[in-house]
């Protein structure tokens, strides 16, 4: 492997396991309402995404997006998108429902295919048929068990399934975009903020210094992990951070059972089991096929080479 490949695994890694730990940080901030979270999140991440823009010279990336229409309807759209997903996964954590959220997280790469297959017309091999099968089976499982859906970890995956097969389609580069997103959620993120402050509904500003120093981290938490991932994803294959993504949910499972103390039951770990099982036949059939993919190039330039 060489340094370069090196440093963007510990790169997707550190965005990784920054994510798999954030539910320390939002239960450590539960005592404020997930609204204002999202608008701390919202505010202060828009400072440092600012500054971060400045520094790279991406500002004009960003005038250029912005004089796209097609562009920017879509960037609205993805707004949307991960403003409820933002939200819902910072009342799960203060609600009891990381293990519901990171079950989510771990469906959410066999709901995208299933996304790209009823969406855009995608052709399925006979192993995603197999991978998203056996997820449904865990969905329906604890369905039957609870006598529910579990509806935080279907609207957490459908939620950031969408982002991603919209953000995917988009020209508008990773940091940018998100620089953008959080413009368009700034304004209302503020006045959301004054409102709350305002009639006494904010824990900002009202006497504990320990809320007045961790709720302005959330926009540290929010662009960090997103600007290593970047960093990563521009230095290793594709299929490294397919294998690389599940250390988060991974992780926020263990936290919600062990830190925590959230039921897992055995429903809950059957459930685990088949889509743990659909992940595997879904990665294992990816992985055959970068292979393949590579075996045919090295073929290719074996016969460029002997032809010359």
């Amino acid at each position: 492997m060489t340094s370069e490949a090196r440093a963007g695994v510990a790169y997707a890694l550190a965005a990784y396991a920054s994510w798999g730990v954030c539910p320390i940080y939002f239960k450590a901030v539960k005592a404020a309402p997930a609204l204002e979270v999202l608008g701390h999140r919202v505010v202060f991440g828009a400072l440092l995404l600012a500054g971060l823009l400045w520094r790279r010279g991406q500002w004009g990336e960003v005038r250029a997006a912005l004089g796209r229409r097609a562009a920017m309807g879509r960037l609205g759209l993805t707004t949307c998108l991960i403003a409820f997903n933002w939200y819902l996964f910072i009342w799960a954590v203060a609600n009891g429902h990381i293990v519901e959220a990171s079950m989510g997280y771990f469906i959410n790469p066999l709901m995208s295919v299933a996304m790209g297959v009823l969406l855009l017309g995608e052709r399925v091999t006979r192993a995603q048929v197999v991978a998203i099968a056996l997820a449904a089976a865990g969905v329906l499982v604890l369905t039957l068990s609870a006598g529910k859906p579990p509806w935080v970890s279907l609207a957490l995956a459908g939620s950031f399934g969408l982002y991603g097969l919209l953000r995917k389609g988009s020209s508008v580069g990773a940091l940018p975009g998100l620089a953008i997103e959080t413009g368009m959620m700034l304004l209302p993120a503020i006045g959301l903020l004054g409102w709350m402050m305002r009639g006494e509904r904010a824990v900002f500003l009202t006497g504990s210094a320990a809320m007045d120093v961790l709720l302005p981290l959330a926009g540290v938490v929010t662009v960090m992990p997103l600007l290593w991932f970047t960093e990563g994803a521009r230095r290793v294959r594709l299929s490294t951070l397919g294998l690389l993504q599940y250390t988060s949910p991974s992780m926020q499972m263990m936290l919600g059972v062990f830190v925590y103390g959230e039921h897992f039951s055995g429903a809950h770990g059957v459930a685990l089991a088949l889509i743990w099982a659909g992940l595997g036949v879904f990665t294992y059939e990816a992985l055959s096929r970068v292979r393949r993919d590579q075996r045919e190039r090295r073929a290719e330039t074996a016969r460029v080479r002997e032809a010359a």
